[in-house]
């Protein structure tokens, strides 16, 4: 944590100096609970997950999937149960073998993020974009997009 921000806590502390004693402890708890909602309130994407993409491992990408999942890769644009996505990516990554996937941009809110990147094969690059939803401490993967990019 920043060390303007605890500054920032330790006077408002003191400032309910003032305050009877069972309010500070009140304004305490919410402090501290909104302090750790600042920390874990947004969840980052597995790390898993921009790992199988960096290498191609469509079963380890497959694992982030739910039951069903919005996918959209080149010709192929459907809700696909988890093993028919998995076979998709995978006959994707068998025709076009990733070298490198980088993220451009990422955010989220509360219960879900996104990733949009880039995926360089030996011939050309791709744009991805996915939507993770998390559900009880579980992420998967809700949507995911491969499309050509136009340089």
């Amino acid at each position: 944590m920043e060390k303007r921000k605890l500054v920032q806590y330790f006077y408002v502390i003191s400032a309910l100096k003032f305050v009877g004693m069972k309010s500070i402890r009140k304004t305490l708890m919410l402090l501290v609970t909104m302090l750790l909602m600042g920390f874990w309130g947004h969840a980052q994407v597995p790390d898993d997950i921009i790992v199988s993409l960096k290498s191609g491992n469509a079963s380890k990408l497959a694992g982030y999937f739910g039951q069903n999942v919005e996918l959209v890769v080149l010709d192929y644009e459907n809700v696909y149960s988890k093993a028919h996505a998995q076979q998709v990516i995978s006959d994707f990554f068998k025709k076009y073998p990733p070298v490198n996937f980088t993220i451009i941009h990422q955010g989220g809110k509360e219960g879900s993020n996104y990733v949009i990147g880039n995926l360089q094969v030996p011939s050309e690059k791709f744009r991805v974009y996915f939507l993770v939803k998390w559900q009880n401490g579980v992420a998967n993967i809700h949507q995911l997009r491969i499309e050509r990019q136009n340089n």
